[in-house]
């Protein structure tokens, strides 16, 4: 029997970069699968907070050299890698000198979100399948964490449902209290598009803000996890907004471990 293969996909991991419990939530999990036999990879982008030296990044050239497309503009896709200390895990960096190089995550130094953190998010989910095609690895699971990720599905089950490495992958979406106030441009949807995908499909996204990339995770993921009960008013209202139409699953806080090894298996079932 093949070993089950799991992509995880962040914002950010320890020890690279903390900012919020993403980073220690993606730092575990992998791990733990990977200890029950599971086959996994992890990939996220390389924010200019990353320390490149000390953390040992260095460049994959076979991964590295496509052009990923964000509305009119394509921009260079660049891969690294890097090993967690103490865990036979590497971890995938995408990066692109406009995008990633500043010394911040999603706010300037006066503490302003960053126009085009929407542009950001775009290029690292199409960079992250596209990497995944290169790398040749069919992943059985996509498990995408928060706002930043959200596309993934719905790209999943549009543009590259009959790709051969995508044709049979599940995602998962994990919810977390992280958001923000900001509202994107109009120009948001067009630069979201790829083939197969109609207007109508990204409704969602045409409120700009943080809720909408929330739905559209949703709306397209095959099983959605709030990472923590007591989240805020805001979101739960949007759990509540999809109704009984979506499959929220419940991850018990002291056994989460089992209940993801078992959601994974039941998706990939």
């Amino acid at each position: 029997m093949s070993k089950l293969k799991v992509l995880y996909v962040a914002s950010e991991i320890n020890p690279f970069l903390q900012t919020t419990e993403v980073a220690d939530f993606v730092r575990k999990l992998p791990q733990a699968m990977q200890e029950r036999g599971m086959e996994i990879r992890i990939l996220v982008p390389r924010f200019g907070l990353i320390n490149e030296r000390k953390n040992r990044l260095h460049e994959v050239v076979r991964l590295s050299g496509i052009n990923i497309a964000v509305g009119e503009e394509e921009k260079p896709l660049v891969i690294k890698v890097a090993s967690i200390p103490n865990a036979k895990l590497q971890v995938y960096f995408i990066d692109n000198e406009d995008y990633f190089h500043r010394k911040s995550v999603f706010f300037d130094k006066e503490n302003n979100f960053y126009e085009d953190n929407d542009e950001r998010a775009i290029f690292f989910c199409k960079g992250v399948l596209e990497t995944v095609k290169k790398l040749g690895w069919a992943p059985d699971v996509v498990h995408c964490n928060d706002w930043m990720t959200s596309l993934i599905p719905m790209y999943l089950k549009t543009t590259y449902k009959n790709d051969p490495i995508f044709k049979d992958t599940k995602s998962v979406f994990t919810v977390y209290d992280n958001a923000f106030s900001h509202k994107f441009n109009s120009d948001l949807l067009d630069k979201v598009k790829m083939i197969d995908i109609e207007d109508s499909m990204l409704n969602h996204l045409k409120s700009g803000d943080y809720d909408g990339f929330i739905k559209i995770g949703f709306e397209y993921s095959d099983a959605v996890i709030k990472a923590d009960e007591d989240c805020s008013q805001s979101l739960n209202a949007l759990f509540t907004s999809f109704g009984d139409d979506k499959k929220f699953e419940t991850i018990e806080k002291n056994d989460y471990l089992d209940s993801y090894y078992n959601l994974y298996n039941e998706l990939a079932g």
